[in-house]
């Protein structure tokens, strides 16, 4: 690939691996300019009348939303800091004989990096992999006075699994991702049980939820939220405002979690999985890192987040998808995904 010396696949790639950008297909680009830009308040650049990118910093970017029928998230970029640790993953995921391609000159434009390479992933997201990604000097337009990336990436993916073990193993194997805690949590009657996984400073890049004794998954999308990272506490209450202003779906109010502290709100996006835009979480630091042992945290919320306006109708919707989901395989990728132990 990148270098003539196979790489030491054993060597960790932990702190060198940040969540780059993600990629959406909707063909609701018109309600995704006016979420995007008006309600959350990010900078929104039209590409072209089939593609939309959005920007939280200096990165052309953070959001891809391409006109398609999935109406979800297709892909999870991360930004690599070397070309060692790039190889290195890459032969920890060819050596599993599963396959990698290259991103065409298209695709990576899009993306806003040099050049990209794709594995499969869990739930069927793709993993898409960079070291290079282009920056612009062209001001942010945005409601928002910033955004926290940098050394923690853009922020977070949480997913929903009916075997989330296989997640936990697939991302410690491709990232050496570390387990950072858990939540347990009774709704409605179903015990609910969160692992959350960092792969640098942020408290968790990765959350995998599960129903605990039963496999069903009450979630359409592939991804439950996507987290961004507000630089200030009015920023989010800013945007938190706009979103019910203009009329767009707030599912949980705004509340603090119970584990890495962060006040956020969840709504929904054109594209029905939820955006949680939040603010000053944990950040797990070199000093906190040596020391740091996962802890078992009971409910997700200290206070706040609240459910906001979901019906009766919402909750036969899930119903109706975890019974459609019960006999049908989940998409894991088995050689990424073993002898981790739980």
């Amino acid at each position: 690939m990148n270098g003539f010396l196979r790489p030491d696949t054993d060597a960790s790639v932990f702190g060198s691996v940040h969540m780059g950008y993600v990629a959406v297909q909707s063909n609701r680009l018109p309600d995704w300019r006016r979420f995007g830009a008006e309600a959350i308040g990010m900078h929104v650049d039209e590409v072209d009348r089939n593609a939309l990118r959005m920007r939280l910093d200096e990165h052309t970017c953070r959001f891809l939303i391409e006109r398609g029928s999935a109406e979800d998230v297709t892909a999870v970029g991360w930004h690599i800091d070397d070309h060692e640790t790039f190889d290195r993953i890459i032969a920890r995921v060819t050596d599993r004989g599963v396959p990698v391609v290259e991103g065409t000159p298209e695709e990576a434009a899009l993306r806003g990096v040099e050049r990209l390479w794709r594995f499969p992933g869990p739930k069927g997201i793709a993993q898409e992999i960079f070291t290079d990604p282009i920056s612009t000097p062209e001001p942010l337009r945005m409601l928002s006075s910033g955004w926290v990336t940098g050394e923690a990436g853009m922020g977070h993916v949480a997913i929903t699994s009916r075997v989330p073990e296989a997640l936990r193993d697939y991302y410690h194997t491709v990232f050496d991702s570390r387990l950072t805690d858990y939540i347990d949590e009774n709704i409605s009657g179903l015990k609910l049980k969160a692992r959350f996984l960092r792969v640098n400073e942020r408290h968790h890049s990765i959350a995998i939820a599960s129903i605990r004794g039963i496999k069903i998954d009450p979630i359409r999308t592939r991804v439950q939220h996507i987290n961004i990272q507000s630089a200030t506490l009015d920023d989010m209450l800013a945007a938190f405002g706009r979103v019910t202003d203009l009329g767009f779906r707030m599912q949980w109010s705004v509340g603090q979690h119970t584990n890495d502290r962060e006040l956020s709100f969840y709504c929904v996006t054109p594209s029905d999985f939820e955006l949680e835009v939040g603010w000053n979480p944990v950040v797990i630091g070199p000093e906190l890192e040596s020391t740091w042992e996962p802890t078992t945290y009971q409910g997700f919320s200290i206070w706040g987040h609240t459910t906001v306006g979901e019906t009766v109708l919402d909750k036969f919707a899930q119903f109706r998808q975890a019974v459609r989901t019960y006999n049908t395989p989940e998409i894991t990728v088995p050689q990424l995904a073993g002898g981790l132990s739980r």
